[in-house]
């Protein structure tokens, strides 16, 4: 691996911005960025390359802990929490350059984009100092405990128990498809505080250190082969007061939030990487006669075309709210828009490259391959994409409620 760090990016002044949300130097800002990941992202990293193996969780950590040091980190993060103290505008900058390479998810995204965001929100200054450096470092990764065996997409149906004794509370209950927990140091987890009835009172949010005695992780294994997905027991876990986030009744507004944050801007790089994953299907196509004779016929140029619109949309959308946060406008319920659409349009396009890789020349070659290979795992992850963070169905009724306003069936 290349120098991991000294990326050449100074932040933004507040004297040489025009305005908090468009920096003057954003070309410059643009390319030193680019030029980092180039000369230090390794090639085995990238899957668009046939040199591509699966990086290990320690070299994927080391690469992350290089990018924060280098500035790609905690962009819109006060400099007080080990961030760079410059606004959602560079972060927009930041994550269209990594969608554009073919480089692995984060390993600590639920840290980054979930958990850090909310402790922002509602956390002590003690437990902001605490927990956001370590974020950002790789020092801690964090996993999300929301979702259980009877309340996926309904989390107001939640049952896992938090009972206050003293200064601790005594946690009881199970999690389910909590991502990457086997290797999490913290669990962002929603307990219920009151009963199932009181439905969305009586919630809380902690910070769960998950080396406590009584927590209990196994692996499942999903339909790709891989093993992130987990559940997770918690059997009398005894947690500090020091460790619950926010006012115990307010549980629940915190999980819309962290929900809406997931939902409008979590992973803003989608886009452009939806975008990285076409380039690479017409360029492995083009470079295979019988693939590109099939690329060249109305059919499959309709549907090439319809994926273009589907990403510009999603792009655009992502850029619609940028600047809308950035006037201060609240997102609330918009962000089902953008999961619903981001959701169906990625799993038609992962239809379509299976169905095209296919049909290629018996003799392909090793870019084919490795293209079959890294679109089979879109493919098979991505049928998931219409049921985390909240399934289509949910979706659809946060729109027909929230947006549309429309009256309920009775």
């Amino acid at each position: 691996m290349n120098a991991l760090a000294g990326l050449a990016v100074p932040p933004l002044s507040p004297s040489s911005r025009e305005d908090d949300c468009c920096p003057p130097r954003e070309d410059d800002y643009r390319h030193s960025i680019r030029s980092w990941l180039k000369a230090n992202l390794p090639a085995h990293f990238r899957n668009d390359s046939t040199a591509y193996r699966a990086p290990t969780l320690k070299e994927q950590q080391a690469f992350e802990a290089a990018m924060h040091k280098a500035g790609l980190a905690g962009v819109a993060w006060p400099r007080a929490y080990g961030g760079q103290g410059l606004t959602l505008r560079e972060h927009l900058v930041v994550s269209q350059e990594i969608g554009a390479v073919a480089m692995p998810e984060s390993v600590n995204s639920i840290g980054k984009e979930l958990a850090g965001p909310i402790i922002q929100a509602v956390a002590t200054e003690e437990q902001k100092l605490r927990f956001l450096p370590a974020i950002l470092e790789m020092r801690d990764t964090w996993c999300q405990g929301f979702s259980e065996p009877g309340a996926g997409s309904d989390l107001a149906g939640l049952r896992t128990r938090a009972v206050r004794e003293g200064d601790e509370w005594v946690i009881n209950g199970q999690k389910i498809w909590t991502s990457g927990a086997y290797r999490s140091q913290r669990c962002l987890l929603l307990a219920r505080t009151g009963t199932v009835e009181d439905r969305h009172r009586g919630l809380a949010l902690f910070a769960v250190d998950m080396k406590s005695p009584g927590i209990r992780v196994n692996r499942i294994r999903s339909i790709d082969d891989k093993e992130s997905f987990c559940e997770v027991f918690f059997d009398d876990v005894r947690v500090p007061q020091v460790d619950a986030l926010g006012v115990p009744d307010e549980g629940w507004a915190a999980a819309v939030r962290v929900l809406s944050i997931e939902r409008a801007t979590n992973r803003m790089h989608r886009s452009w990487r939806f975008e990285n994953e076409l380039n690479h299907l017409i360029a492995v196509c083009r470079a295979d006669p019988v693939l590109s004779d099939l690329l060249a016929g109305s059919h499959y140029r309709r549907r090439i075309a319809a994926t273009v619109a589907d990403i510009e949309v999603l792009k655009a959308y992502v850029e619609s709210v940028v600047a809308a946060i950035c006037r201060g406008e609240p997102i609330g319920a918009r962000g089902s828009l953008y999961k619903l659409y981001w959701s169906e349009a990625h799993q038609r396009f992962s239809v379509l490259a299976r169905e095209l890789l296919v049909q290629a020349s018996v003799d392909a070659g090793p870019a084919v391959e490795n293209a079959i290979t890294r679109f089979n795992g879109v493919y098979l992850a991505g049928r998931a994409e219409t049921i985390y963070a909240g399934t289509t169905e949910i979706q659809l009724g946060i729109i027909a409620d929230r947006i549309l306003e429309l009256p309920r069936v009775k």
